[in-house]
């Protein structure tokens, strides 16, 4: 029977297109390699690649099995990811995922400052828009956000809430005109593309647009926002992160529709780790903190646009007069 180790074997030659290069990927000797392929065919009584002088070729057989030991590889990371989980002491790492947004405008300053308190626990920052399985182990702890949290036997603690709105660029309502939401049939649309479909406000834009098709999409919510930056079109966006960037002006109220919650999750058995519980006890009133203290410098930015633009407007209409 074969091992573990003859499957890892196995994908990286897979992988590699050589035992030279699976053994470099491994940190063995190709020797080591060479011989786990060979006991590993042996045990099956199949020839998983064809050897020549450019390296080795996946037969049918080895093709037709590099999907089935690619879902043994998963879950043996899961699980050693769940062992992992069930280590107590405060020394050691933590795995932690947001998306793009959350992880540069907000969590990476927090990190730091936790790293200060903390020098021990090592932060693993995974970002990505994709919702990972925490409950399977892909990640430790996850900040979430959304109108509501799936049903799971995750621990949940609710972080804030977010206001959305209406933006586009300064150079696109210098060109355009600034749009409204009774104007936007007459305007550019940006959409979004798979998770970032169904994301806050982009139903209720496309129904006062009358349906009209979006002249592009993002997948991820940094995407759109340099999509917006770039002068693209008109999109919704969340407040605190556009309302920060002077380059972007609001177009609308907040969005009544589109009041999404962030939540921080992790699983049961983690929840009392000393250090899992020292950085939920730390980061979570850091970034509500945090989130406040957007809100508020957003809302004076827009206080001082909107006076900016007063002034220009009396200027513009004494010269007329004169």
């Amino acid at each position: 029977m074969f091992d573990w180790n003859d499957l890892k074997a196995f994908l990286a030659v897979a992988r590699g297109g050589s035992t030279l290069s699976a053994a470099r990927a491994l940190g063995v000797n190709q020797t080591t390699v060479a011989r786990r392929i060979e006991g590993l065919e042996a045990a099956l009584s199949l020839k998983l690649f064809e050897r020549g002088q450019t390296g080795s070729r996946l037969t049918q057989a080895g093709r037709d099995l590099v999907e089935e030991a690619e879902r043994v590889e998963r879950a043996a990371e899961r699980f050693a990811n769940r062992a992992a989980g069930h280590q107590r002491g405060m020394a050691g790492s933590i795995r932690v995922t947001a998306t793009e947004i959350m992880a540069n405008h907000v969590l990476m300053p927090g990190v730091a400052a936790f790293r200060q308190k903390h020098p021990e626990v090592n932060v693993h920052l995974i970002v990505t828009d994709r919702a990972l399985d925490v409950e399977a182990g892909e990640a430790d702890i996850a900040i979430r956000t959304g109108l509501a949290l799936p049903a799971s036997d995750l621990i949940a603690r609710k972080l804030g809430d977010h206001d959305f709105a209406l933006y586009c660029s300064r150079d696109y309502a210098a060109r355009r005109g600034t749009p409204t939401p009774e104007t936007l049939s007459d305007h550019d649309l940006i959409g979004g593309d798979m998770e970032m479909a169904d994301g806050p406000g982009m139903a209720w834009m496309f129904s006062l647009a009358g349906g009209k098709a979006p002249v592009t999409r993002s997948n991820t919510m940094s995407n759109l926002l340099h999509a917006l930056k770039a002068g693209l079109g008109v999109a919704p966006m969340a407040c605190e992160a556009a309302d920060a960037d002077r380059n972007l002006i609001r177009c609308s109220g907040i969005i009544e529709e589109a009041r999404p919650s962030s939540w921080i999750l992790t699983r049961r058995e983690l929840k009392d780790a000393p250090r899992v519980r020292a950085f939920l006890d730390f980061i979570v009133p850091y970034l509500q903190a945090q989130s406040r203290l957007q809100i508020e410098r957003g809302r004076q930015m827009q206080a001082q646009a909107s006076a900016a633009n007063d002034l220009s407007g009396t200027d513009e209409a004494g010269a007329a007069s004169s």
